[in-house]
């Protein structure tokens, strides 16, 4: 056998996983393309769904709820937004399951065992994230930015002695506007509660540890603080509750992420692969260094 013939044997499974990745990113955009179809034709219910929050805050201040279009385009443009978030929330399912039948053929029985679970908590994850934007962040948000709104009072104003009519400030918002900030909402906390799904996952592979991610824990902080800033509006409340949404998320991996690692201690102490003896001779002497 030559060294070319070498070359391309060793080349060959490399093109056919190449190959089933295609087909598998096809299919993946074609579920896409089918589902966005779908939520386009019923992209007006849909929207009226999404503009429950603001119209319950507004109902609250006994407003009307209507939005308003300020260019031509902008109704089209809105159902496809609308199109696009529906169809990624029907085809990811699927997605996921071509991705599981992609990653599965390479992994062992354990792994795949192991795997699993987090491809299934993960949309579930995303789910509850993006459901607590929507029925608990969104409203609080809408109603701390409605409440800038300058009603005139009742009767005349006087300025230089002339009668003026009253200075009244009042939301009317732009449709598109609205939905590109609610998508950043339900966006945002649906990919920060997959934090523990990540983390945890890390911590099966030996990516991270417990002690690890405590030990950083003030740096975790500052960047869930950062963080905080950059993907919600700048207000206080929508900042504080996602800053103790996503601490709260990471102490729970920590926790996860140690319950996985005695579960692997157990596992090698049963096969025999762990040394109780040498571990407390390793605590001792890294006891007398620290002296």
């Amino acid at each position: 056998m030559t060294k070319t013939d070498e070359i391309e044997d060793t080349s060959a499974p490399l093109i056919e996983h190449l190959a089933e990745l295609r087909t598998r990113l096809i299919h993946c955009v074609v579920a896409f393309l089918v589902g966005m179809i779908i939520c386009f034709t019923v992209a007006t219910p849909l929207f009226n769904f999404l503009t429950n929050p603001l119209c319950q805050v507004l109902a609250e201040r006994r407003q009307d709820c209507g939005l308003i279009f300020i260019s031509p385009q902008e109704g089209f443009f809105v159902a496809i937004k609308v199109s696009l978030l529906g169809g990624f929330i029907l085809a990811f399912p699927y997605i996921g399951m071509q991705m599981w039948r992609f990653v599965a053929p390479g992994l062992y029985r354990s792994e795949k065992n192991a795997f699993l679970p987090f491809m299934l908590a993960s949309p579930f994850m995303f789910l509850l994230g993006a459901s607590f934007a929507f029925y608990v962040v969104t409203p609080l948000a809408y109603d701390f930015f409605l409440g800038f709104q300058q009603f005139g009072a009742e009767g005349e104003a006087v300025v230089d002695g002339a009668t003026a009519a009253p200075l009244s400030v009042v939301f009317q918002g732009s449709a598109q506007e609205y939905l590109n900030l609610t998508i950043k909402f339900i966006v945002a906390f649906g990919l920060c509660f997959q934090l523990p799904v990540l983390l945890t996952l890390m911590g099966k592979a030996g990516l991270v540890s417990a002690e690890g991610l405590g030990a950083v824990r003030k740096y975790a902080v500052v960047g869930i603080l950062v963080l905080a800033a950059l993907v919600t509006p700048p207000d206080v409340i929508t900042q504080v509750i996602l800053f103790v949404v996503v601490y709260g998320l990471y102490e729970i991996s920590i926790f996860l992420v140690a319950r996985v690692e005695r579960k692997r201690e157990e596992q090698l102490r049963a096969d025999g692969y762990y040394d109780d003896e040498e571990e407390a001779d390793e605590e001792i002497v890294q006891e007398e260094d620290g002296k």
